[in-house]
């Protein structure tokens, strides 16, 4: 089912609207509702989001919300990064390729439908399983406080400030991270917020 508030994005893409407005078709033609999510077209099952369309500068993508579930037959979808654990993206560079996969593209999509309908969850990796960087580690040590506050913080920002804070290869640039951020954990807030 189409949705009058996702129309934007498929007129204002310049570099991929023919290839966002193909995949739109073929998604929409396997009974999927779309919604607008993230301010991405975002297409859904009973409510349960199932892919998203989204445009980069070198491509165009499906991004299959619990791909690291589907059995990829045909060894083509993609980990954006070694840190995405459940989203797996189909990458496109021309409306050609896209025209030339329909059939397939249209399998991975009913499969994340059946993904959906069965209520399989992808196993996500626990925050003790991150890398913490030494830098952090010594300050929570140091600071009851910020090793209390950083435990209160949900999962997900445990991980975001973890995967920044080990980023960097040097660790001048992985200390500087540390104090930058110790005031926002110790009043609770995420990297982001």
């Amino acid at each position: 089912m189409m949705s009058l508030e996702v129309d934007f994005y498929f007129t204002k893409a310049k570099k991929w609207q023919q290839e966002v407005k193909l995949l739109r078709t073929i998604v929409l033609n396997c009974g999927l509702t779309e919604e607008l999510k993230w301010g991405k077209p975002c297409y859904t099952h009973h409510k349960s989001n199932v892919v998203l369309i989204h445009d980069f500068k070198e491509y165009c993508a499906l991004l299959f919300m619990k791909g690291a579930l589907l059995k990829d037959a045909n060894g083509i979808l993609v980990q954006q990064t070694e840190n995405v654990q459940a989203a797996r993206q189909l990458r496109f560079s021309h409306a050609e390729e896209i025209e030339e996969l329909v059939p397939v593209i249209k399998a991975y999509i009913y499969e994340a439908v059946e993904v959906e309908k069965a209520g399989l969850q992808v196993s996500l990796k626990k925050t003790t399983e991150f890398k913490m960087p030494e830098e952090f580690q010594l300050k929570l040590a140091a600071t009851p406080a910020l090793k209390t506050a950083f435990e209160n913080l949900t999962p997900g920002r445990q991980r975001a400030y973890l995967l920044y804070f080990s980023a960097p290869k040097q660790a001048k640039t992985r200390e500087g991270r540390v104090e930058k951020y110790l005031p926002q954990i110790l009043s609770g807030k995420g990297l982001d917020d």
